[in-house]
């Protein structure tokens, strides 16, 4: 477990990407495009579309320019950030990043699962913490380019959790999310997504 916490500490270290800091008011007068699926403030009301309020405005950048290039897969995303240059990437991300998330509640029946797991790990089988990258509460480390996860939807959360375990997701920095959820149940990606939902 040790050396599995050392290994993320490195790739932490690697995963850390600069991008400029965008104009929130620009970023606003360019949002029309994203607010029909996340929302006017970036707080979605779809589960299945994810809040963007809140979140870490280079880990925005980033998954933009990622669906731009199609590092990242998404039928809907790929087309509608084509147009976009990558002032307005900064841009958009720094308006999302500005506003708060408004997160949810947690499911009673996978809380106590979800928070052991989130807070504790699976020893047995080498998952390591949540917490570790993501911190107590969910907020993520901007400066490893790590996102907040605690408020956002459990659907949404749990589809991606899925996505990294299955290897349909890849643009994370060093398959770290694809090795960490590829050891876990689907049973317990569910409670750990309820878990964050009422993470605040």
């Amino acid at each position: 477990m040790i050396k599995q916490l050392l290994s993320m500490a490195v790739l932490c270290a690697v995963a850390t990407v600069s991008y400029g800091a965008g104009d929130p008011v620009a970023g606003k007068a360019k949002s029309a495009l994203c607010i029909g699926c996340h929302g006017a403030d970036g707080n979605s009301s779809n589960p299945d579309w994810p809040s963007l309020a809140g979140q870490h405005e280079g880990y925005l950048a980033k998954q933009i320019s990622d669906f731009k290039t199609q590092k990242r897969i998404d039928g809907t995303m790929n087309a509608m950030v084509l147009s976009l240059s990558d002032a307005d990437i900064a841009n958009v991300a720094a308006f999302f990043a500005s506003n708060k998330i408004k997160g949810g509640a947690a499911s009673e029946e996978s809380l106590e699962l979800g928070q052991k797991i989130y807070r504790g790990g699976i020893a047995k089988r080498g998952v390591a913490a949540c917490a570790s990258c993501h911190g107590p509460a969910g907020k993520g480390n901007p400066a490893a380019n790590f996102p907040a996860v605690g408020g956002q939807h459990a659907k949404y959360t749990e589809k991606t959790l899925n996505d990294f375990r299955l290897g349909t997701r890849k643009n994370d920095p060093g398959n770290m999310m694809g090795g960490v959820a590829g050891k876990m149940k689907e049973s317990e990606i569910k409670a750990v997504a309820d878990y964050l939902a009422g993470l605040k």
